[in-house]
């Protein structure tokens, strides 16, 4: 094997996980935002613990949403490093610069439009695998929506079962059970969220003749890239946290436990079952649907509008820059 080809691949793989490193850094405020708005922890303490929350997540999890990202979304056959080099520069783009903005869009979705946008200019329609891309669209509608449903049902339940307890004593009580169910959400957001990027970089390796005739997930693509998302964790997003902790709704401690712990639930059945959803979908509807219980004027609707609109566009956006990219790159190498 040319050792410039050798090379090429493993500064692809580089690549892939500065893309994990910013999915860390644009998603942190999916499991920290509502520990930091109710003041359950201090900033840098939250970060810590969302971080390494990322990290457990290889312990408790498969690999069922790698499997999807790698072989149910674009035929195979078709991948080569280019494919997957434009592709991570165009989802690379887009995420670093909603992060810049304070947007939390979806970096899983800008993984796969990219990765989508990349093999359309190489092989066009038939290279796609249309069920699989139509199963990731359907839940970029459906993730926020159980993500509402189960916030709003979770905060009714809670609310029924302390009806008669002491106000101020449940707020007391929760900002302590905040500390749980922030580091559920942050191991099954790094459970759905690094397995995007494994499922890349061992399609690259497959593709690239390193894994034999059998696609499988090696034991250090798994460790790096749960490694580099909770690094980008641990960096920080400071502007995504405060739109989505801060200017979406006023949170209490029960509210962040409901949302927290509503979209846990959610990410672990994605993940278990192989569905790779947007962990800033899911953690957005849940909070949406806590803050509507008290009523829908308590929702920052406007805000939540633009955040929709980010959404919409990531996709079209990130396969858009890297359909150009890979032109571009095969063109000139």
């Amino acid at each position: 094997m040319p050792e410039i080809f050798f090379m090429l691949v493993v500064f692809t793989i580089l690549v892939a996980l500065i893309f994990d490193f910013g999915n860390g850094l644009n998603d942190a405020a999916n499991a920290i935002a509502t520990v930091v708005a109710t003041r359950a922890l201090p900033l840098w303490g939250a970060v810590v613990l969302a971080a390494f929350g990322n990290f457990a997540g290889v312990f408790i999890f498969g690999v069922a949403v790698a499997t999807t990202v790698a072989k149910g979304l674009v035929d195979p056959s078709i991948v080569t490093v280019y494919v997957i080099l434009g592709g991570l520069i165009g989802s690379i783009f887009w995420v670093y610069f909603a992060s810049y903005k304070g947007i939390p869009v979806s970096a899983s979705h800008a993984l796969l439009g990219g990765f989508i946008g990349a093999a359309l200019v190489k092989a066009g329609i038939p290279a796609l695998k249309l069920g699989g891309i139509i199963k990731v669209l359907i839940f970029i509608v459906a993730a926020p929506v159980l993500g509402m449903i189960s916030g709003f049902v979770f905060f009714v339940l809670i609310m029924w079962i302390f009806r008669r307890a002491d106000p101020s004593k449940i707020n007391k009580w929760f900002r302590r059970l905040q500390l749980i169910s922030a580091s559920s959400y942050a191991v099954t957001h790094g459970a759905n969220d690094a397995q995007k990027t494994m499922g890349i970089i061992a399609l690259l390796l497959f593709s690239s003749g390193f894994l034999g005739e059998e696609f499988y997930v090696p034991l250090w693509v798994i460790m790096a890239s749960y490694t580099a998302i909770a690094l980008g964790t641990l960096a920080g997003g400071w502007r995504v946290i405060k739109t989505m902790g801060v200017r979406l709704t006023k949170l209490r401690p029960v509210h962040g436990f409901c949302a927290e712990s509503a979209g846990s639930l959610v990410l672990a059945f994605t993940s278990i079952t192989g569905i790779p959803v947007s962990t800033t979908h899911v953690i957005a509807g849940s909070i949406m649907g806590v803050g509507a219980t008290r009523r829908l004027s308590a929702v920052r609707w406007a805000i939540a509008r633009k955040i929709v609109w980010a959404w919409i566009l990531t996709i079209p956006a990130a396969a858009t820059v890297s359909g150009v990219s890979y032109f571009f790159i095969s063109l000139f190498i």
